[in-house]
């Protein structure tokens, strides 16, 4: 996925803990599949996942309907319906070289 400048609705600001957020839905396959894959990045880089159901709130909804899993890493989205677990370590690594982390 190369639309990595789409802003996430919420503009989350960075924290010391790099934050990937997975908006998801009950029941979302793709969604499960993409939380494996993400895992073993997401320890490595000790970063924090927040999943987000869409179909709690309206606008997100109507957002993300056909597309979740759609996963952001801090302000950029960076993947969607799959992820590639190499590209997202990658992404993980810019997202910490971008803020300035060192963990």
């Amino acid at each position: 996925m190369n639309s990595q400048d789409e802003k996430s609705p919420t503009d989350p600001l960075p924290t010391d803990q790099l934050e990937v957020t997975l908006y998801t839905r009950p029941g979302c396959h793709l969604c499960d599949e993409a939380k494996l894959q993400m895992a073993p990045a997401l320890a490595e880089f000790g970063a924090r996942l927040r999943e987000v159901n869409i179909d709690a709130d309206p606008q997100l909804s109507e957002l993300y309907n056909l597309d979740v899993p759609v996963i952001f890493v801090a302000d950029r989205k960076v993947a969607k319906h799959r992820i590639d677990p190499a590209q997202f370590r990658r992404q993980l690594l810019e997202a910490r070289r971008r803020f300035g982390r060192r963990n």
